[in-house]
């Protein structure tokens, strides 16, 4: 059986989980700006429950974004850390389709559209239909405004909107369809990532460490030390 480590750290809510053997086990905390400390504590944590070393993971998984720059950053550089450093694949997971887990998860729906907080007046959103064995991707992840989150219809079964942009933009969704079904407290988790990330697995798209990339979908949103140094001198 696969043992699948996963860490998710694109919004305030940290987690990290193990799939062993069918079974997990999982830690979280909130607190964005805490994430890079709180995470290998919570991964060295779940090692030790397991009574297993970091070596004898078969892959690790990530939440790759879209989500908060620094938060997706810090999975990034952890699970290429760690990858690194005991030679095991890294499998990329796309938040947006682990919140259409998660929905799937709560209530077996097959198609569902995932919305995310992306601050500053937009959300990132997708939408995703379950085939009978993985999810297919039906409109690709999307940075826009609320108004253009626009599903496309030919699901066979209801649509499933999930994600805190339903709550954070409630106006602006208040005349669309999906909202009054709609799961805000569903978010990209650990539990997700693993899950997901041993499909990944399974079906050979593990990445070495160095091809793991993050997906941001908005560009500069934060400024490194040095860009900003550069622009206070300016």
């Amino acid at each position: 059986m696969q043992t699948i480590l996963a860490i998710e750290t694109s919004t305030e809510l940290a987690s990290a989980a193990i799939l062993r053997d069918g079974q997990m086990i999982i830690r979280e905390t909130t607190g964005v700006q805490t994430h890079s400390q709180s995470i290998l504590p919570m991964v060295q944590s779940l090692l030790a429950e397991a009574g297993i070393g970091l070596a004898q993971c078969d892959g690790l998984a990530f939440g790759v974004g879209p989500g908060s720059f620094t938060g997706v950053r810090t999975a990034c550089g952890i699970v290429q850390g760690l990858a690194f450093g005991a030679d095991l694949p890294v499998l990329p997971v796309v938040t947006l389709e682990a919140m259409a887990q998660a929905c799937r998860d709560l209530n077996g729906t097959g198609e569902v559209l995932a919305i995310l907080d992306a601050r500053m007046g937009e959300v990132y959103w997708a939408q995703y239909r379950f085939d009978g064995a993985a999810w297919k991707e039906i409109v690709a992840p999307t940075l826009s405004s609320p108004a253009q989150v626009m599903p496309l219809a030919g699901g066979s079964s209801p649509l499933q909107a999930c994600g805190n942009g339903l709550s954070a933009y409630a106006s602006a969704f208040a005349a669309a369809s999906f909202a009054a079904t709609g799961l805000p407290a569903i978010m990209p988790h650990a539990r997700q990532i693993a899950l997901l990330g041993g499909v990944a697995l399974a079906q050979g798209r593990g990445l070495s460490a160095v091809e793991a990339q993050p997906l941001y979908l908005r560009n500069k949103v934060a400024l490194t030390t040095a860009e900003r140094a550069a622009k206070v001198s300016a």
